[in-house]
């Protein structure tokens, strides 16, 4: 067994009552969740006052429906304020990839035009930009940009690849697979220089930048609030502050169809929207309970630690670095590469995640990036340094395991 580096680590958070931050969760205690990045977790009051909000719905369908637009437009005015935004600019949809096919549904034809994307971006998404690049009758052309790339020359990979041909650019601001910062804000401007419209994909960023659209003056902004923001899951914001606004429409046309945006978003049949209205409820707590700043800054030191002491396990049983520069670290998402062969592709990435999860008892991420394998560690106020020095102690011996099984051609 590795030997592990038990450098000072963060105080766990505790509620007011002394009790454990993760008691105020409904997560598995038998289960360690070391991945809240992908799906988030929703905090118990949340979760009771979205159940609330669907006995209401439940009791009285035909008073519920007709009121529930003003419902929603009311809380868009609350998570607006969180995300530092003008409420008119604000549309809520059930997720970010949910934005982003609003956007590529609804923005005027470019014939034989180009979707500029990065290789560090969110399979779905790609996927809708390579839709509509065939839909245009045009191409899409992915940017290189190196893992370590800092911001200067994330730019630069990204800039150079527009062209006279580029209908949209579609640029993450923080990356899934890679857990980076992408330097947004420059490119946007760069392309609005340049009269090309850009979706920026903030899937991860609201809960882990306390103004997430300060300096990015982009076309249309999509991010969950489902995250990090710990809102109820079918919860995201898509906010757009252009002319391009006015070509956006629901993925359901409905009856505010004719009304202006965002408000058209509002009516959307017979949709269960109680996860928006319970959104502020979970952001209220975290907010309330700890302040987002402390969160953020626990979730960060907690990440460096977790980082550390991992990334020290992996080399020791393997006698190589196993840290990564990621160029612009995120602060509670970071990387740690895996023993090769392990999740050298996407679909092997999501096998492993399964099988740790069947086999070890371990919610984890694993990412894939230029053919390597990597562990994607995410924190939050729940998690405790305990979660992932068990993950070093008693899981990374078995991943060396099933790598040299791998390797020498054994099952997986």
């Amino acid at each position: 067994m590795p030997t592990i580096d038990l450098a000072p680590a963060p105080r766990p958070l505790a509620l007011p009552d002394g009790r454990p931050a993760a008691a105020a969760w409904s997560l598995d205690p038998t289960v360690k969740h070391l991945n809240h990045g992908s799906f988030g977790a929703v905090p118990l009051v949340a979760q009771q006052e979205q159940d609330r909000q669907r006995r209401l719905m439940e009791a009285s369908p035909v008073q519920w429906f007709p009121a529930l637009p003003g419902k929603i437009a009311t809380a868009r005015s609350t998570l607006a304020g969180f995300l530092g935004v003008a409420v008119d600019d604000l549309a809520l949809v059930p997720n970010a990839s949910a934005g982003a096919s609003v956007a590529y549904n609804s923005l005027p034809a470019r014939p034989g035009g180009e979707v500029l994307v990065t290789d560090h971006g969110y399979g779905a998404v790609t996927m809708g930009a390579e839709r509509l690049a065939r839909r245009w009758g045009g191409t899409l052309r992915t940017a290189h940009v190196p893992l370590d790339a800092d911001e200067d020359t994330a730019y630069a990979c990204v800039t150079a690849a527009m062209g006279e041909a580029t209908g949209l650019v579609v640029i993450d601001h923080i990356t899934s697979a890679t857990a980076r910062w992408m330097p947004v804000g420059r490119i946007a401007a760069e392309a609005r220089r340049r009269g090309i419209p850009v979706l920026v994909d903030g899937a991860h960023v609201p809960g882990l930048a306390a103004d997430p659209l300060a300096g990015v003056d982009c076309d249309i902004w999509v991010g969950n609030l489902h995250k990090f923001g710990c809102a109820p899951r079918g919860t995201a914001a898509l906010v757009a502050r252009t002319a391009l606004r006015d070509s956006l429409f629901p993925l359901i046309d409905s009856w505010g169809a004719r009304d202006p945006f965002p408000h058209r978003f509002d009516t959307q049949g017979t949709v269960d929207a109680t996860s928006y209205l319970a959104a502020s409820t979970a952001l209220d707590f975290v907010g309330d309970t700890w302040g987002w700043e402390t969160a953020r800054t626990y979730m960060e030191e907690l990440a460096d630690y977790a980082e550390r002491i991992v990334a020290e396990a992996f080399s020791g049983l393997t006698g190589e670095d196993c840290r990564v520069d990621v160029g612009m670290p995120v602060g509670a998402l970071r990387l740690v590469r895996l023993p090769a062969p392990l999740a050298a592709a996407h679909a092997e990435a999501d096998a492993l995640r399964d099988r740790v999860m069947r086999e070890l008892g371990v919610a984890a991420a694993f990412t894939s990036f230029d053919g390597v394998g990597y562990l994607r560690l995410s924190t939050h106020v729940y998690n405790t340094p305990a979660d992932f020095e068990y993950f070093a102690e008693h899981c990374v011996p078995t991943l060396g395991a099933w790598s040299r099984n791998d390797s020498h051609g054994g099952h997986r």
